[in-house]
């Protein structure tokens, strides 16, 4: 899968991008290029193991891995679990999990160190998670979940999820009391 996107530098230039589906080229840039700056800076993201993470999505038809790359590039990255979660919300009255709808789990979302405002000002782009949440909402509607989209979001990141309008449902006791928020259907 690859979409043309529109990625905004941080001097607000307009460039293009793409979105398309991690490979092993991918993984070996964010393993090489990512790795030691998310360790130096000491990000919540530094452990976290892309490796398995495409290992999954290459084995697991539930799973997906997507990256945001420009001029061969890797900007951002994903991993969305597409057929087992439900909405934690009660449309149309059903309670029981099972009788909820589906949606688009994002299970990780990163930004390359460059493009985290944090740790570069200005960062070399601008708006990628918001990117990668966009794509994940159009996975969903391309699913025909309406749009949904869920996640349980670490402390740091609560902010970014909020600036993006996407409802906060509070503390989840079943996800160590992560935040959880979550789109309804466009």
């Amino acid at each position: 899968m690859q979409q043309r996107i529109q990625l905004a530098t941080g001097s607000e230039e307009m460039v293009p991008g793409i979105i398309c589906t991690m490979t092993q080229r991918h993984l070996m840039q964010i393993e090489t290029l990512w790795k030691n700056m998310l360790i130096e800076a000491a990000q919540a993201d530094m452990g976290w193991g892309w490796d398995y993470k495409l290992r999954l999505a290459t084995t697991d038809d539930r799973f997906e891995a997507y990256v945001v790359e420009q001029e061969d590039v890797v900007h951002g990255v994903v991993l969305v679990e597409t057929h087992w979660h439900r909405s934690q919300l009660s449309y149309g009255g059903a309670t029981a999990l099972e009788n909820r709808s589906p949606l688009v789990y994002v299970e990780y979302l990163a930004s390359a160190p460059w493009n985290r405002r944090s740790l570069e000002d200005p960062p070399f782009f601008t708006g990628i998670g918001g990117v990668l949440l966009s794509f994940a909402r159009q996975r969903s509607i391309n699913l025909g979940y309406g749009g949904r989209v869920g996640l349980h979001s670490l402390p740091h990141a609560e902010a970014f999820y909020r600036r993006y309008n996407m409802p906060d449902y509070g503390p989840d006791p079943a996800k160590d009391g992560l935040v959880y928020f979550e789109y309804g259907t466009l």
